[in-house]
């Protein structure tokens, strides 16, 4: 039973935000579980809401809305059909639900669902709040070895786990991330277990760089501002005996990073397009059409949490840690783009 009354970090309107008492959920369905929330990671997404009221094509409406989707809870009731889990479970949750039946669903590409809903997509409310019901499929129990940091984490690494998948990474594979955000730094450790031959990062800052050495880069590039994209392209290529990369993952977001892997893919190589740049972006077709440039797009995951939980240790990655109370907070850290990973310990006030 919920040992105290539900409260939730409440967006009403772009920069208004705080917490607040919350409606209590009310019984799970036969295939839901009403969870407790442990902790939660803030993704850029949290932010462009928090900040601008939308995120892409995704505009907050006029009801409240709660934030959060990366999330380690603890199961305090199943409905009648749940076998696989039981009360004081700890789970990560993955925070989509898609609706079973539709071709997308049936041909396991459930991701791509046009009836799928997500936590902190409006109008889904999210979780950072106490309480939360989820369907149950899409909770999966942790070791005990993983920290509640981890466990929250286990959602932005299976986005890296499902950029990892769409391309064909092999041990001769000579790989450039560009952005060594949480997603890029992902991405480095995910291509490292699947066996890369080489990872290569570029960022402007050079405190991430150095956080990406540590998580196992081969080399980094420290990118200036004031560079034309020609000698960007220059610089990475002599990086990789100015043949190009095998496989490059756009992981910054930003629009010229785009094109910029293009051009600094080889011939007959792959470009993933993993961050969430401008709606429209001009890109270099023909150079990518002569070159036989092969150019995928990921969205979100799909059964990816259980390899997630058995891939990478991720504690370093966690930088910034703070109790719920102190939710406002962590936002502003995270908007700051200080650290890596800001979390946000709901379990604690």
């Amino acid at each position: 039973m919920p040992s105290k009354p539900n409260q939730a970090f409440v967006l009403r309107a772009p920069n208004q935000a705080k917490l607040e008492p919350y409606e209590m959920p009310g019984d799970p369905g036969p295939d839901e579980v009403l969870c407790r929330t442990l902790a939660v990671g803030i993704c850029g997404s949290d932010i462009h809401y928090w900040r601008d009221g939308k995120v892409g094509t995704f505009i907050l409406g006029n009801e409240p809305f709660v934030l959060g989707h990366e999330t380690a809870a603890e199961i305090v009731r199943c409905g009648k059909n749940v076998l696989h889990l039981k009360p004081g479970d700890r789970v990560a949750v993955e925070p989509t639900v898609s609706c079973g039946d539709c071709d997308y669903c049936l041909n396991d590409q459930y991701n791509l669902c046009p009836q799928i809903t997500c936590h902190a997509t409006p109008p889904i409310d999210g979780t950072l709040q106490h309480y939360f019901i989820h369907t149950a499929k899409y909770c999966f129990k942790v070791p005990e070895k993983l920290t509640n940091d981890e466990c929250a984490m286990m959602e932005p690494l299976a986005v890296a786990v499902h950029a990892c998948q769409r391309v064909n990474i092999t041990k001769k594979s000579n790989i450039l991330i560009t952005g060594a955000g949480p997603i890029g730094l992902l991405i480095l450790q995910v291509a490292k277990a699947y066996g890369a031959n080489r990872v290569v990062i570029t960022d402007i800052n050079e405190e991430r760089l150095n956080f990406a050495k540590e998580l196992g880069a081969d080399e980094t590039i420290l990118i200036q501002r004031e560079n034309s994209e020609e000698k960007n392209v220059q610089i990475i290529r002599d990086r990789f005996n100015q043949i190009g990369s095998d496989i490059a993952f756009e992981c910054s977001g930003v629009g010229v990073n785009f094109r910029l892997i293009i051009f600094a893919s080889k011939p007959g190589g792959t470009c993933m397009f993993v961050g969430m740049g401008p709606s429209e972006l001009q890109l270099p077709v023909a150079a990518a059409a002569f070159r036989e440039i092969k150019i995928y797009g990921s969205l979100r995951y799909k059964g990816c949490f259980p390899i997630a939980i058995d891939l990478v240790n991720l504690q370093k990655m966690a930088t910034h840690h703070f109790d719920f109370a102190e939710t406002l907070k962590a936002f502003e850290t995270a908007k700051s783009g200080q650290g890596i990973k800001v979390i946000i310990n709901v379990d604690r006030q």
